[in-house]
C-alpha cells in the first residue's frame, strides 16, 4: 500500500498512463468487420441452406443458383444471427469513423463537413435498419430502408470525395473510382431486377445478386479508404491522461496537449499533406476546408454559390414548364373542332423576343431588377393560371406568362459570356423530365393540372418565390473562373459581331430555332423516344423498352450528352464528324423499332443535349438580340406547325403536303441545327469554335447530373409494383372489359384526366379496357403518357398503340391478363386520317383470347371506314374459332348493312353483338365470339370526355367444353342481378341521374342500370 501510494504521490516524471490507437486501425477494424459478417453469413448459408436461399417467387435452383443479400443475411438460422452479431460489432468502429473523418475535416468557415457528419450517422442507422428489420419481418419496411441507404450514398460519396484532404490524391482518386463503380453498377442491377420482378425471368435474380453483393462490396471499401487519409495525417486516438512534461519531438502532443481524459490530436506531418489540426487551428501554412473545396471546386467561398446554381437550375425548370404548357393549352380547344379554331394564333406570343430591338427595354431586361419583375411576373401568372375555371382564361394567363417570360431569358442569352446560360438551360429541361418521369408524365406545375389532378401547384409557387428572393439578395460577386474567361468572354463578343456583320445571325437563329423544337418534341418526357419504336409483345414479353420501366435511361442519356461540353474541347463537339453521330442516331430512332430504334434514340439525346450550350452560346449578340431571337422562334413555330400536320392532315388547309411526312420534318431538323457546326476547313471560324464553360460550373453540373440520373433509377424502383396484375375476380374465370374514347387525356374543363379515367376503371373493376385518342407524345399534347396513372396505381399490363411516328392518334390496351404477343396495324386510310389498331392475344385464366381495339375514321370518309372495316373483320376471322373481344370506335348505326362497317364487322368477323337491341349506339362498339356474356352497360362520360365508357362482362368457358346455346334468343335472355351471384355486379353507387347519384357525374344512362343475361342452359364455366 505505501509502495502504490507513493506511486500515486510521485509519478514519474517520464511516464504517462495513456493508450494510443493509430486511427487508421479503426477503419480497418471496420472494414474486416463488415466483410467477415457478410463472408460468414454467405458461407454458412451455402453450406446449410443453398437450394432455400437462391430460390425465389420466381424460379429455383438450376435456374437460380446464387443468393441476394437479403435471403442470405435475414432468412434462415444460424448464419442471420451471426451476420447480426459481427454487424452490431462493427457499428461502433463504424460511429467512430465518422466521428473522425468529421473531425478531419472540420473548420469554422463551412458546413460542409457537419452536413457530412449527419448524413454519416444517419446513413449508419438505415444500415442497421435494413439489416435488422429483414425481407422476412417487413418486406416494404426493408425495401424503403434499404432504397433510402443508397440514397443516402449520395451525398455520402460526393461529399467524401470534395472533402479529401488537398494532398490526399491518393484517396481522393480510389473514392471517385469506387463511387463511380457504385452507381454504375445501379443500371444493370436494376436491369436485372426488372427482369425477374417483372418479366419473371428464370435466373435473372441470380444476375441481380452478383451485381447486388458487388454494391456492398464497393459500399465497404469506400469506407475503407477513410485508413489512407488517417495514415497520411498520423491521426491517432489518446486515450488517458499525459503526465509527461518532457517529451521529445517525435511525441504526438507537439502541437498541443490535450488534458481531457479523450481527446484525438495528430502529429504534423512533412510533405505536401497538412494536417487537419494545423489547417484547422488557423496557421499561416495551413488550408482550411473551403480553401480545400475552392481547389477542388473552383467555386466561390461559402455554400452560397451551390444554392444559387441551385435556384438557376430551378428558374430554368419553370422556364420550361411556363414555354411548354402553352401548346397542351392552346390545343384544347383545337381537339374540340377538330379544324382551325383560332387559338394558334396564340404561337404568335412566342415572337415576343423581337421587344428586346428596344434599347432601352433590353437593358432594362438585363439588369437585375428587370430579370425578378419579368420572371416573378410570368412565373406567378404562368403557374398561379391553374386556379382559372376557363379553359379561355388560362389560355389568355399562360399567353402573357410565355410573351414575358420568353423576354427575360432571351435577354440573358444575349448577355452571355460564356456557356453558362446553356449548360442550365439543360439543366432545367432535365429537371422537367425527371419530374414528369416521378409525377406519371405530367408536370407537378402546369396549368392543366390542379390538386385532384396530380398537381403541386402551390408548392411550385412556394419554391419559385424562394428561387426569385434568392435572386434577389444574391451577391454580385464574379466567381474566379468567370474572372479568368472574362478576356476570353470578351473575345466571343467581338467574334459574335464580326459574325453578325455577314449575316451569321440568321444561320444562327435557325439552329436555335430547330434545336428549341427538338427538344421540345422528343426530350421533355423520358418515355417519348420509347414511344417512337415501341411495337408490342411476342412470346409474352415486350419486344421493346417499357416507358415506365426504361425512361430512366433517357434521362442518363440526356445527363450524359450535357455534360460531354463541360469535359471536351469545343471544337470537338463543332466538327462534322460530331454531327454525321446525331444524324445517325436520329435516322435509327426512325427507321428502326423496339430496342435498336431505342438505342438510336438515347444517341440522339446525346448529341442533342451536347450541343445545346454551344447553339445557345452562338446566339450572344447583345446589338441584335430582337431580330436573332424572333428568327429563332418563328422557325419554331414553324416546326410546331409541321409536326402537327403530319397526323392532324385531314383537319388543316394543305395538310395533304406533309401527310405522314415526319421524316422530312425529322431531316429539316437536322439540317436547320447543321448551321451551328463549322464546315469550314479553317479552325475556329465557327461559333462553336470559341465556346467556353467555367470549370466550377462544369463540375457543379455533371455533380447535379449525377444526381438526377440516380434519382431517376430510384423513382423507377419506386414506382415497381410490389407484385405483378391480379384480374379483379381470380377464380371465377369472370372478366370486365371495356372501350372509351377518352379525348387526349384533356377533361371537359381543360384539366388532366388521367385520375378522373383511373378512378372509374378501378370502380367498374374492368380486367381488360381499350382506350382510344391516347397518343400524346406531341408537343401539342405535353408529351404524356396516358396509362402511366392507371398502369401505376391499378397494375396492368399495357400495350400501345402505334407510336407518334405512325401518324394516328393513338390507341391503348390495358389488361390484368399476361399479353401473350400482339401486333399494331395502320388500317387503309386513302383518304382519311390514319386508323390504328391493336391486335393482343391475352392468356385469359389460361385460354388465349383475341383482343382487338381500333379507332377507325371519320364520317366524311365513307371508303376509308369501309376499308378498315374489312380489314378488322379479316383480322378477327383469321383467328377463328379462338375467343375474340372487339372493343372499337367505328361510326355506324347498329345493323347498317353494307358499306356501312357493321354488318362487315359482325359477319365477316364472325362475331355477336353485346346487345344488338341496342339501338342508341353510333361510335363505340362491343363485339364477342367465345364466350358468355353476362352484362353490359353504358356510363356517361361526367366530364372526362365527350364519349361515354361502355363495358361488358364475360365468362371463359370451362376448359374443355365448347360453347352451348348460341342463338340469339338464348343468347337474349335478360334475368335481374339478384338471379346471378354477387360477383357478375357492377358497382351500386352508379345508379341515378346527371343531377342526383352517380360518382363524379358518372351513371348508369340509356338503360339507366346494366343490363344482365342468363347464362345459357347447360354452360361449363
Amino acid at each position: 500500500m505505501a509502495g502504490r501510494q507513493k506511486s500515486l504521490t510521485n509519478p514519474p516524471s517520464k511516464r504517462a498512463r495513456r493508450l494510443v490507437i493509430n486511427a487508421s486501425h479503426v477503419v480497418a477494424t471496420h472494414t474486416y468487420l463488415a466483410l467477415i459478417a457478410f463472408g460468414a453469413a454467405l458461407f454458412l448459408g451455402c453450406v446449410l441452406h443453398y437450394k432455400k436461399i437462391v430460390k425465389n417467387g420466381v424460379a429455383g435452383y438450376p435456374d437460380e443458383w446464387f443468393p441476394s443479400v437479403s435471403a442470405t443475411i435475414g432468412d434462415w438460422y444460424p448464419e442471420r444471427n451471426v451476420f447480426q452479431i459481427l454487424i452490431a460489432l462493427t457499428s461502433g468502429p463504424r460511429f467512430i469513423l465518422v466521428s473522425l473523418q468529421y473531425f478531419l475535416t472540420q473548420s469554422p468557415n463551412t458546413s460542409w463537413p457537419g452536413f457530412l457528419f449527419v448524413v454519416g450517422i444517419i446513413r449508419t442507422l438505415l444500415c442497421g435498419g435494413w439489416v435488422y428489420i429483414t425481407s422476412n419481418d417487413d418486406h416494404d419496411v426493408h425495401d424503403v430502408l434499404m432504397i433510402m441507404y443508397i440514397l443516402s450514398n449520395v451525398p455520402w460519396m460526393w461529399g467524401g470525395v470534395l472533402c479529401t484532404p488537398i494532398g490526399h490524391a491518393k484517396a481522393r482518386r480510389q473514392r471517385r473510382y469506387v463511387a463511380t463503380g457504385f452507381f454504375a453498377l445501379t443500371i444493370p442491377m436494376v436491369y436485372f431486377f426488372i427482369q425477374h420482378k417483372v418479366h419473371r425471368v428464370p435466373g435473372a435474380y441470380t444476375r441481380y445478386s452478383f451485381f447486388e453483393w458487388s454494391l456492398i462490396l464497393l459500399d465497404v471499401l469506400f469506407d475503407s479508404i477513410a485508413e489512407l487519409d488517417f495514415k497520411d495525417s498520423n491521426l491517432q486516438i489518446v486515450l488517458g491522461v499525459s503526465l509527461d512534461t518532457s517529451m521529445g519531438s517525435n511525441d504526438i502532443s507537439t502541437t498541443a496537449p490535450f488534458k481531457e481524459s479523450y481527446g484525438v490530436t495528430e502529429a504534423k506531418v512533412e510533405g505536401p499533406a497538412k494536417s487537419a489540426y494545423e489547417q484547422t487551428a488557423g496557421q499561416a501554412s495551413g488550408d482550411t476546408l473551403v480553401q480545400r473545396m475552392r481547389t477542388i471546386l473552383k467555386l466561390s467561398p461559402n455554400a452560397r454559390t451551390v444554392v444559387s446554381l441551385i435556384s438557376d437550375v430551378y428558374l430554368s425548370y419553370l422556364f420550361w414548364s411556363i414555354f411548354t404548357s402553352l401548346m397542351t393549352t392552346l390545343f384544347y380547344f383545337s381537339v374540340w373542332e377538330l379544324a382551325i379554331s383560332g387559338s394558334e394564333l396564340s404561337l404568335l406570343v412566342l415572337l415576343s423576343p423581337v421587344l428586346l430591338g428596344i434599347g432601352p427595354l433590353r437593358t432594362w431586361a438585363l439588369m437585375r431588377s428587370g430579370q425578378i419583375t419579368l420572371r416573378a411576373v410570368a412565373i406567378l401568372v404562368g403557374l398561379g393560371s391553374y386556379a382559372l375555371n376557363s379553359p379561355l382564361h388560362r389560355l389568355f394567363a399562360v399567353n402573357f406568362a410565355n410573351a414575358v417570360i420568353l423576354l427575360a431569358q432571351t435577354a440573358v442569352w444575349s448577355a452571355g459570356k460564356d456557356g453558362y446560360q446553356g449548360l442550365l438551360l439543360g439543366l432545367g429541361l432535365v429537371l422537367l423530365s425527371l419530374v414528369k418521369h416521378a409525377n406519371h408524365s405530367t408536370n407537378p406545375v402546369w396549368p392543366m393540372l390542379n390538386e385532384k389532378s396530380g398537381g403541386y401547384n402551390k408548392t411550385g409557387i412556394f419554391l419559385a418565390v424562394c428561387a426569385l428572393y434568392e435572386l434577389a439578395t444574391r451577391p454580385s460577386v464574379i466567381p474566379e473562373a468567370a474572372k479568368k474567361g472574362e478576356k476570353y468572354a470578351s473575345s466571343l463578343t467581338d467574334a459574335g459581331a464580326s459574325l453578325a456583320s455577314s449575316f451569321r445571325w440568321l444561320a444562327t437563329s435557325i439552329a436555335l430555332g430547330s434545336m428549341i423544337f427538338t427538344l421540345h418534341c422528343f426530350f421533355i418526357d423520358s418515355s417519348t423516344i420509347i414511344a417512337w419504336s415501341w411495337t408490342g409483345y411476342k412470346e409474352g414479353q415486350p419486344k421493346g423498352p417499357l416507358p415506365h420501366l426504361y425512361g430512366s435511361l433517357t434521362l442518363i442519356a440526356q445527363a450524359v450528352g450535357l455534360s460531354i461540353p463541360t469535359l471536351l474541347p469545343a471544337r470537338w463537339l463543332s466538327s462534322p464528324l460530331w454531327f454525321s453521330y446525331g444524324c445517325a442516331g436520329a435516322f435509327v430512332m426512325y427507321r428502326f423499332r423496339d430496342w435498336t430504334g431505342f438505342v438510336g434514340g438515347l444517341n440522339l439525346a446525346v448529341f442533342v443535349m451536347s450541343v445545346l450550350p454551344s447553339i445557345i452560346q452562338q446566339s450572344t449578340q447583345q446589338k441584335m438580340a430582337g431580330r436573332t431571337y424572333f428568327m429563332a422562334y418563328f422557325v419554331t413555330i414553324l416546326f410546331y406547325l409541321a409536326n402537327v400536320w403530319t397526323v392532324a392532315y385531314a383537319f388543316v388547309p394543305g395538310g395533304a403536303y406533309l401527310r405522314e411526312r415526319s421524316d422530312l420534318v425529322l431531316i429539316a431538323q437536322m439540317v436547320a441545327i447543321s448551321f451551328a457546326f463549322n464546315w469550314s476547313s479553317k479552325k475556329g471560324t465557327a461559333p462553336s469554335s470559341i465556346f467556353y464553360i467555367p470549370n466550377s460550373t462544369g463540375i457543379f453540373a455533371r455533380h447535379l447530373l449525377a444526381l438526377f440520373s440516380l434519382s431517376a433509377v430510384l423513382v423507377t424502383i419506386y414506382r415497381w409494383p410490389p407484385i405483378g396484375p391480379r384480374p379483379y375476380k381470380s377464380g371465377t374465370r369472370i372478366f370486365n372489359a371495356g372501350i372509351w374514347t377518352v379525348h387526349f387525356g384533356i377533361d371537359n374543363v381543360g384539366y388532366d384526366s388521367q385520375r378522373l379515367i383511373r378512378d372509374l376503371i378501378r370502380d367498374m373493376q374492368l380486367d381488360v379496357v381499350g382506350l382510344l385518342e391516347t397518343d400524346l407524345h406531341r408537343t401539342v399534347f405535353g408529351n404524356r403518357d396516358l396509362t402511366r396513372v392507371a398502369l401505376e396505381d391499378l397494375g396492368y399490363y399495357v400495350d400501345l398503340g402505334p407510336g407518334p411516328n405512325m401518324h394516328t392518334w393513338g390507341a391503348a390496351l390495358l389488361s390484368k391478363f399476361p399479353i401473350v404477343h400482339s401486333h399494331h396495324h395502320l388500317l387503309p386510310s386513302p383518304h382519311g386520317e390514319l386508323a390504328p389498331a391493336i391486335e393482343a392475344v391475352l392468356d385469359v385464366y389460361g385460354t388465349e383470347v383475341t383482343v382487338v381495339i381500333s379507332h377507325n375514321g371519320q364520317e366524311q370518309d365513307p371508303l376509308d371506314r369501309e376499308l378498315q372495316s374489312k380489314e378488322l373483320a379479316r383480322i378477327m376471322a383469321k383467328s377463328y374459332p379462338r375467343p375474340v373481344l372487339f372493343l372499337g370506335y367505328v361510326v355506324t348505326k347498329p345493323h347498317a348493312s353494307r358499306p356501312a362497317p357493321y354488318e362487315i364487322l359482325v359477319h365477316d368477323g364472325i362475331l355477336y353483338d353485346i346487345d344488338p337491341e341496342d339501338w342508341d349506339r353510333w361510335c363505340e362498339y362491343i363485339l364477342y365470339r367465345g364466350l358468355y356474356r353476362t352484362s353490359y352497360a353504358r356510363i356517361s362520360r361526367g366530364i372526362v370526355t365527350d364519349t361515354e365508357l361502355q363495358i361488358g362482362q364475360f365468362v371463359i368457358p370451362r376448359h374443355g367444353f365448347q360453347l352451348v346455346n348460341q342463338t340469339l334468343e338464348d343468347r337474349m335472355l335478360r334475368i335481374w342481378k339478384e338471379d346471378l351471384p354477387e360477383d357478375h355486379w357492377f358497382p351500386m353507387e352508379y345508379y341515378g341521374n346527371e343531377n342526383d347519384g352517380g360518382v363524379n357525374k358518372h351513371y348508369y344512362h340509356v338503360f339507366n342500370t346494366p343490363l344482365y343475361y342468363k347464362l345459357p342452359e347447360g354452360a361449363q364455366v
